[in-house]
Parts: structure tokens; sequence; C-alpha cells
């Protein structure tokens, strides 16, 4: 007889609470009224990972040198090798992340400023990623001037320093690059001029394939609204936002106390609908292992109501831990919250 085939769909529920879709492929063969099946299962990748944004490490790679904002700023400007001071150096970090089970990294280009047009530098960074089984999934770009700067010639000079940031993100095969939509003037000043810029810096990233975030990251920013109407008036497919949890501080005061906070659990649903990609903010945890300061469990929901499904950066920046133990803590603390949902 022929073989006759059929197509089956199982759902399973794992361990962990994650559902996996799996599809089957059957072959039956019937001799003598007896029937032989083979099944081959394909599972489909789960709706949240984890990844690891390098920030967490900060500390690590930059050493105590941090801690003096104005040198430092003037160094990453003049000299930025001169920065490095800390005890490991920033091309180890995919093997350091391989070693927390995580296998998808979020640099941070503050560490690379000397390494720029370097390429050398990331054939070799690119060859670490393989050898450790890692890939890179974004790049987050400060320090590059203001992209909704009022002046069009400093607009169009930092949106020209980014190029070369999408460009690395493309060569090492990552999908998105961060901004920061800053600027001086009203709310609607800046937000007028934060669209040019993402508009332009859009153009650039679509050519090459990759996505421009904007986080929350302070100032407007911070704003669930306020970058909401920015995402809906730029309008374009890659340009998005990346949702961090515990950065909806709009306005600082002398000591860095918060002194108008958006509500963050509202700003991540203002957000979310625009989300290429999730920061997990961690500072401060307590005996139970949950973040003092934001509501895993709560702002999870908000993420998977929205539809979203792929990458949760850890990025620890807490100081009763150390990096080490802040990461740990907070790859746990997503670990179970996955496992709640």
């Amino acid at each position: 007889m022929k073989s006759n085939y059929l197509s089956l769909i199982l759902t399973v529920s794992m361990a962990l609470g994650l559902v996996f879709s799996m599809s089957c492929s059957t072959d039956s063969k019937s001799t003598n009224d007896e029937t032989t099946e083979e099944v081959v299962i394909v599972e489909e990748a789960p709706e949240f990972e984890i990844s690891l944004a390098q920030w967490s490490l900060h500390k690590t790679f930059f050493g105590d040198g941090l801690k003096d904002w104005g040198t430092f700023g003037r160094l990453l400007m003049e000299s930025p090798d001169e920065v490095l001071q800390g005890e490991r150096d920033p091309i180890e970090f995919p093997q350091m992340a391989a070693e927390y089970g995580i296998n998808t990294i979020e640099l941070v280009n503050t560490f690379y400023f000397g390494k720029v047009d370097d390429q050398e530098y990331w054939d070799t960074f690119k060859q670490k990623c393989d050898e450790a089984g890692v890939n890179v999934g974004l790049i987050m770009c400060d320090a590059l001037g203001n992209i909704g700067d009022a002046d069009e010639a400093a607009r169009n000079a930092t949106i020209e320093k980014h190029y070369k940031w999408v460009d690395i993100a493309k060569f090492l095969g990552a999908e998105s690059i961060r901004v920061n939509a800053a600027g001086a003037g009203t709310a609607e000043e800046v937000a007028a001029n934060a669209v040019l810029g993402l508009k332009k810096l859009g153009e650039y990233g679509a050519q090459q394939g990759i996505n421009i975030l904007v986080e929350n990251h302070g100032g407007y920013s911070s704003d669930g609204q306020w970058l909401t109407g920015v995402m809906e008036a730029v309008g374009m497919d890659n340009v998005g936002t990346l949702p961090d949890f515990g950065n909806f501080c709009i306005e600082r005061g002398e000591g860095y106390e918060c002194v108008n906070e958006y509500d963050p659990y509202q700003g991540m649903r203002d957000l979310m609908p625009y989300a290429k990609g999730v920061s997990a903010k961690s500072r401060q945890f307590n005996k139970e292992g949950e973040e003092v300061n934001s509501d895993y469990l709560r702002i999870m929901k908000i993420v998977k109501e929205s539809g979203f499904k792929g990458y949760v950066g850890i990025e620890y920046e807490g100081v009763e831990l150390s990096e080490d133990e802040g990461i740990k803590a907070t790859k746990a603390l997503l670990d179970k919250t996955f496992a709640q949902l």
C-alpha cells in the first residue's frame, strides 16, 4: 500500500510554564494490519529569552575611574582606551555571558569608543562570540550627541556618528541599536526634532536591516505618552522602543534623587506596542529575591499581554550586591517570573 502522511500539532506545557508549539510529522505504513508510525518533533522558541546588557558589568570594565564623571567624560572623548581601568577587558564579554548560561548579549558602545573604526578588532570580537556560542542582539549607543538637537547641523552630525554603530551592528549580526531621543527645548520642540532625527537614522538603519530603538532614558523620553507620540509621528517599522523597567524618572534633583517620575507600569503599557526588546532593570533585592523597586511579575504580565515575544535583557545597576551576584539574582528572578506567567 502507499504510505499516508498525517500532520499532527502537539502542544506541550513545559515545567517552567513556558508553552512550546511542536509540529509532528507522522509516516504511517500498513503491513498485515500493523501500523508503524515515525514521529518527528520540532520545537519552537519560547516566548521570552534572557539576554545580558553589558552595562551590568560596567564597574568590571571601567573600574573606579567611573566615579569621577567629569574626568570620565573627557577621557571618553579624548582617549577612550584610558577609561578602561577595570579588571576585565570588554572583548571578554561574550565568554563572560556564556558562563552565566546566556547566549545573547547587548553591547554598550562606550566600552568600545576607541575601536569604532578598527575592523580588525571587530573581526576578533566576532570570532570571540562564535567561540563562546554567543550572538549580539543590540548595541546601546550613548555619548554621540542629541538626536533631538534643535540645531540641524548638530543633529545631522549626531546621526552620522550613529551610522558607524549601525554598520558594526550589521557586521556582528545584531538586529538593533538603542539610541537616546534627547535634546534641549520644550517637550513639543524636542519631540519634533527627535522625529526628524529618528526618521533620518531610521532610513539608514532600514537600508542595513537594523532597527533603531529608543529607550526611556531620562528627561522627556521617560514620559511614556511623550515617547509614544514620537513613535507615532515617526511611523517607521524599524523604529521602535526598548522599554526599561526602571527608567521612568523624568527629572532629578541636585542630589540625583528623582523628583518627577512617570508611573512605571503605565509607562510599560504605553511603550510595549512599539517594543522590539525589553530591559529588566534591577538595583536591590529583598530576602525573597524580589526586586524592591519593580514588581517583575506585574511588569511581565504587561509585556505578555502586549503580544511581545523576544529578549528580556538583564541590566543590573545595584550597589548592595556585586555585579556578579546582581546578574545571577536578576536571572533567577526572571526565570521564576517566566514560570509564573
